[in-house]
This record gives structure tokens, sequence and C-alpha cells, in this order.
């Protein structure tokens, strides 16, 4: 889908196919922005070149800059000028990438230009000399505002730069995402499913420090045999061109001398994207050996945190600042191959240490997903352009990859350990039931046998667990037995989910097997029975949605006999507990809350009471003003239910909550026509997309799931069925909005910048 691309931003850096760390960052960015944003926030780029390079570039690169002729700057800043269309200059900052002295032609291009310019810094060192201070603060003096990847490069831009703070924004270094449950996996599928495997990688040079790990090795595979050090990356082109493989040699001598052929291995090669994350999943320990104490930040480092490698490192700023709540190991000095040969001992030794200290490297990267950095460079953009919300989100496409990994034979597992599903934590019929009803529908909008399979899974189930009176258990462990949980919590909810799913399969008899159909009316028929014994108030709302649908394929007065039944309970709730101020069916609010005027609007379209619609738009509408706040959705919080007399919770979001609204606003939209619940469902669905107050998605896109929970500090990565199901059917009702201006959605992100 192709939109008015409007002004765009100018990104200035080496970039590929040159081989360097600057240019893998930049083209990340490039990327990351085009799969959170689309054609609504365009990227070009003016790629750096050295004296006699020059590179094969992607359509992006509108520009080339020698940057050792002075001349050059101001030309290519000319041609930019000219361009009514670029609306903000980012440029990329290392000294030795540009020319003159500590890089001071780049000045040339900035006083040239005359657009709003964001600079970069990847390296800020400390204590300056005279030049290079002024440098410095020059560049800082010109550029609107000022990036730097670390809170230590921020300190030493404000102490010893005197840059001005308020000019200095932070956003990390990012990083990719992948799939925690893939580590073994890969490790089978390259061989080392029987090794401890230890890495480090990116382009070879002797600054990298590598000898000091390859000394601390012989007494380590003494010990342990099994370890393999992978060494991946080629030589850095720059290295390659003056001196040739001089260190590669030396290390090699290095690990014959010892006798590490069969422990050592070269991976000699620039390495596309996911191989290298492969190596680096499948990796136990990440070796961050760097000698340079004023190295800022380090993408490798990154990664590997990414990937949940528990990492050793020197003691270099950004991990100084990264390594903390044991995700790893920090040293105390540089070149000490007996710190490292400690360390290496106690994370081989220590599995559960090792494990877990990977896991929380993984987990704290979440945060700085490529798709986050996104986020926070377009917030700098808006915010720079005084653009026009004009923009969209990219909706991420449908998957139910997760949803597959999590379903066995039996059925859909309650939790995952991140990605990994979680056998111990069993099935449970409130998932099952939500999975058929994703599948049911999505299936009537891309008919797939796969998905059918799914559905007949979750089908056979909601069959197993049916009671001969009809009721319904609603826990089972892996084994498929009943837990002691179904004596103990109160059941009806499930039942009421039980209902509506059974509803669902009935009314889509057009595109369902027969076979199906007859099954869930034979569940039906015998689930019936129970329904005057239903109390609670949302499980009559759930019961009420299944009468719904049952009463669309058959037109059954009984039917509609029940449904006005349950709807006057819900009145009668709604009667006893609403006040002037309290519009609502109870003293508090908790979860799904927008089941309950969802279900007194179906009861309108079966009845044609008007009581019912009165009073579905009255409560929804008293709901949504406590959801909807300076242009964000803010559900209520699983720390504590929002009671009537008491101050409300805030942050503990759950995705169901926010699946739940989106919901009842497709619904009430469709009924009423009123474009205020079109408009909020849009700004309810980008919720999962960034516009939270964290600004961070809240799915992950690798495997089409959903984070179990949006918390004051962080994201809750684990990816639970009701989460990722209640994503799917989210992600699946906006098809139907996928051509609407998001624009409206996205407005208050720009007020958030400062809290960055």
């Amino acid at each position: 889908m192709k939109f008015d691309t409007g002004i765009k931003m100018l990104l200035v850096s080496s970039y590929p196919s040159r081989e360097c760390g600057l240019a893998t960052f930049s083209n990340d960015i490039v990327n990351a922005v085009a799969n959170v944003f689309g054609d609504t926030l365009p990227i070009e780029v003016c790629a750096l070149e050295n004296e006699g390079q020059q590179f094969e570039y992607s359509d992006e690169v509108k520009y080339t800059l020698s940057t050792s002729n002075i001349d050059d700057y101001r030309l290519v800043a000319e041609k930019i000028n000219e361009r009514n269309d670029i609306g903000l200059v980012c440029i990329q900052h290392e000294f030795g990438l540009f020319g003159g002295e500590f890089g001071d032609y780049i000045l040339s291009f900035i006083l040239a230009l005359n657009k709003p310019i964001v600079t970069v810094f990847h390296t800020v060192l400390p204590n300056p000399d005279q030049k290079r201070q002024k440098v410095v603060h020059a560049i800082a003096d010109l550029s609107d505002r000022i990036v730097v990847l670390t809170k230590n490069s921020q300190n030493i831009l404000t102490s010893d730069y005197e840059v001005t703070p308020s000019k200095i924004l932070v956003i990390p270094h990012g990083n990719h995402t992948v799939l925690w449950e893939q580590k073994e996996k890969l490790k089978t599928d390259f061989n080392f499913s029987d090794k401890i495997v230890m890495s480090t990688f990116g382009l070879i040079s002797e600054n990298k420090g590598i000898e000091t790990v390859l000394y601390a090795l012989p007494e380590i595979v003494s010990s342990y045999p099994e370890v393999v050090y992978l060494v991946i990356g080629k030589t850095h082109p720059e290295i390659l061109r003056r001196e040739g493989e001089k260190y590669r040699d030396f290390l090699i001598d290095i690990v014959k001398r010892q006798n590490l052929e069969n422990n050592v291995i070269f991976v000699n090669e620039y390495l596309e994207l996911k191989e290298l994350l492969d190596y680096l999943t499948l990796s136990d320990i990440y070796l961050f050996s760097s000698k340079d104490p004023n190295q800022a930040v380090s993408g490798t480092f990154a990664y590997a945190m990414s990937c949940g490698c528990a990492v050793i490192s020197t003691p270099i700023p950004h991990a100084k600042e990264s390594l903390h709540n044991e995700n790893g190991i920090l040293l105390n000095g540089f070149d000490q191959s007996d710190e490292f040969q400690e360390a290496i001992f106690r994370l081989i030794e220590n599995t559960e240490t090792r494990v877990g200290m990977g896991k929380n490297a993984f987990a704290t990267s979440s945060s700085t997903s490529w798709k986050n950095i996104a986020i926070q460079y377009r917030l700098l953009f808006d915010q720079l352009t005084n653009r026009e919300d004009d923009l969209k989100f990219n909706f991420p496409p449908i998957k139910f990859d997760h949803i597959k990994n999590l379903t066995t034979d039996q059925g859909i597992l309650q939790f995952s350990k991140f990605s990994q599903p979680d056998p111990e934590s069993g099935y449970t019929l409130d998932d099952n039931a939500r999975a058929l009803i994703n599948m049911v529908l999505y299936n009537k909008v891309y008919p797939d046998e796969n998905c059918l399979k799914l559905a007949n899974t979750y089908l056979s189930f909601i069959e197993g667990i049916q009671e001969k009176d009809g009721w319904f258990n609603n826990y089972k462990d892996f084994n498929g037995q009943l837990t002691p949980q179904n004596e103990e919590v109160n059941l009806e909810d499930a039942n009421g989910r039980a209902l509506w799913s059974l509803g669902t399969v009935i009314s889509h008899r057009d595109t369902l097997p027969l076979d199906m159909i007859s099954r869930a009316v034979q569940c039906w028929d015998k689930a019936i029975q129970k329904i005057d014994t239903i109390r609670s108030p949302r499980a009559i709302a759930y019961a009420i949605k299944g009468l719904y649908h049952y009463y669309l394929t058959y037109k059954n007065e009984d039917v509609k006999m029940a449904i006005e039944r349950l709807a006057d309970e819900l009145l009668r709730h709604y009667d006893i507990h609403s006040e002037e101020n309290w519009c609502w069916y109870e003293d508090y609010m908790t979860y799904a809350n927008n089941v309950l005027p969802e279900a007194m609007m179906y009861s309108y379209l079966v009845t044609g009471e008007l009581k019912y619609k009165k009073i579905a738009i009255i409560t929804f509408d008293f709901l949504l003003s406590h959801y909807f706040m300076k242009g964000q959705l803010k559900v209520i919080s699983n720390r504590g239910w929002f009671k009537k007399e008491n101050e409300r919770f805030f942050y503990g979001e759950q995705p169901i909550e926010v699946a739940t609204t989106i919901i009842a606003l497709d619904l009430f939209y469709e009924i009423t026509k009123n474009k205020k619940y079109k408009d909020q469902l849009q700004l309810a669905f980008v919720w999962f997309l960034g516009n939270n107050h964290l600004k961070q998605i809240m799915y992950n896109p690798e495997n089409g799931a959903s984070y179990d929970g949006l918390e004051d500090t962080h994201v809750n990565i684990n990816q639970g069925a009701e989460s990722t199901l209640c994503f799917f059917k989210a992600r699946l009702i906006m098809e139907k909005y996928s051509e609407y201006n998001l624009a409206n959605s996205y407005s208050n992100l720009k007020a958030e910048l400062s809290r960055f």
C-alpha cells in the first residue's frame, strides 16, 4: 500500500556495500524505520567514501560524498538545499570518518546546509585536547540536536565539551529480535550440540584484543575439551589495505603454538545478517575483549546480548552501563587473560548461572530492538520538522507461527517462557476457546487447511473437557489430566467463553466442514442446559455472544428468550451499581470489561429492544472515558482493579484488555457508524505498535506473538497463549481498517519525546 511520502530524512553515513560497523548501523536504521512506518517516513542516504573508493549501493543512496575532498562537502550540501522534500539531515559521526584534523571537514558541510541537523556521535572521547574539543563543540553548536548511544557519552559531552544538556538525546544502539527456543536447535543445525560455544564477532583488528582470550584457553580446554571458540568476521578493510592479514596470522600462530586447532574456529567472512544472528544465538558465552577503554559503544556487544549470550566483557563504557542485574560479567581491566580465564571457568562450571545471565541479557535487550529505536528516531524527526500528523504505522503481517508452536496434539498450551512453550503450564478451556474462535475467523477471510487442522484440535479439547451434564472444566495438565484448579476456581467465565466459541463455529457453517459444525452443535446442546445457572456478569456476557452467533444460524425463539433473560440480568446489575458518575454494572472494573456493553449491543441486535442499545452505549462510553487519555489507550491495571471509591492503578496493562476494547469498538462502529469509535479503534491498536507510555512495540515481529504485559518500566516479554491470541484477533480485525489514516493515533508521541 503506497501513501503520499511527504518530507524525508537524509542520512549521512558510510553505507553498505561498504563493510564497516557504521554502515551496518545506518542500514539497520533505514530498514527499521521502513518496517515500522512504511512509506510514510522515507529515508534517503548520502554515502561517505574515502579517496579512491567506489561501492555498489541500494536505491536509497541518492548522493555520495568524497570525505577527503573538502570542496565536495559544500557541493553536496548545496544539492541537498535545493530539495524541498528533505526535512532533516542526520549525520552519523565518527572522528576517522571525515577528512581534516579530527574530521573537521564536516564543519564545511554543516555550515553550508540550511536544513535541521541531527548529529549522532558514536564515539565521545574524554579529556580532549583543545583542537578536538573545539571541533566537537562546533558540531554540537551547529546541530539542532545531538544523539549519543550511552549515558556515559552524554555525561562526557556536557562535562568535557560543554555541550548544553538539553540539546543531547540518548538513543541506544539497536539490536535484532531472535527466538529464544532457537538456541538449542541452531546448535544441532551447526553440529555444535555437544559443545560449549563461545564467540567473538566483528571486523577483525588488533584493537579487538582477541589474543587475550586465546592465551586464556589452554587451561580451559584441558579441563573442558568440548569448548569451541568462534572468531567471526573478516579483517577490517582499512587494516587489510594497510597491513594485510598480519593480525589474523598472529592469532592463527597463537592457536597453533597452543594446540588449539580443534577448539578455535575462524569464520573469515562478512556474514549476512541471518547467519550472523544464528551464530550468536547458538553461542553460550560471548567474549568482548576490546583494548580501547574509550570505546563508547559496540554494536557487536548489543547484538550478543539480544541473542541471549552470557557476556564477558572488558570495561568499555557500553559494558559498564549495560552489564548489571546478572546479565553478564564485567572484567576489571584490559589485556587480562587471567580475568577472562576465571570468568569463563565460572560460566562453564555453573550452567544455571550461565543460562540465567543469557536470559537476563535477552530480556533487557528487548527495549532496544531496532523497531523501538525506529520509533525514537521518528519522534526526533517529527519534533525538529514540526511535521503535521500525516504519518501512519505499518501494520505488521498476520502470523500464527507462535500459535502453531504453542499447539500440541491436545490443544494450545497456556504459557511460554519468552517464546518457548512451557508444557508445565498445561492447557485451559479459556485459551482453546479463544484459539478456536481465531482460527474460524481467520479461515473465513483466508481459507487455510492448516488453520482448519488447528481449529479441529481446539474443538477436540473443548469436547474432551466437557462433563456429561454439559458443564465444562477449565484446566488440564500436559498429560491431559484435570487439575485441582477446577475445584478451586469459579469456572463460570470459562463456560461462557466455551459457549461463545461454539456459537462462533456454528455460525460459520458456510466456511467450515460439516463435521465440525455437527460436533459443535452436540457440545452446544449439552451446554445450553446449564445456561440459566450462570451468574457472573462476564460469563453472562460471553454466553450472550455465543447465543447471538448461534441465533444467526438458527432463529430459535428459545435462544432469543434466553438472550433477553441474560440481558435483563445485566441490566439488573447495572441498576444496582450505577450512580450519576459511575455508569457501570459493578462497583469495580476488572478484566475484559468491554464484553459487558458489547453483550448488551448484541442483545439489542437480536431482540430489537432499544433499552439494551441505550445502556450498551452509555456504559461503553463511560468505560472508554477511563481508557483513552491524552491520545493513548490506558487500560485497567492488573495490579489492582479500578474500584468506584478508590484511586485508579496505572501500568500493568495486558493485551486481553486492549484486544477486547478493539473487538467492542469494531462492533459499535459497525452498528452506530459513529466515527469516534473508528478513531478510538485505531488508537487502541497502535498500543501494540508503540503508542504506549514506554514507546515500545508489544509484539514479537519474528513469530507474531504478543508480549504478556506492559509494566511501568519494562515490557514482560513472555508470550503466552492469551496475549498472543488477543493480538492475533485484534490484528485480524484491523484488516478492515488498513486504509485508514492513523495520524491521530500517533500525534501524542511527539509530546512524550522528553521522557527519553
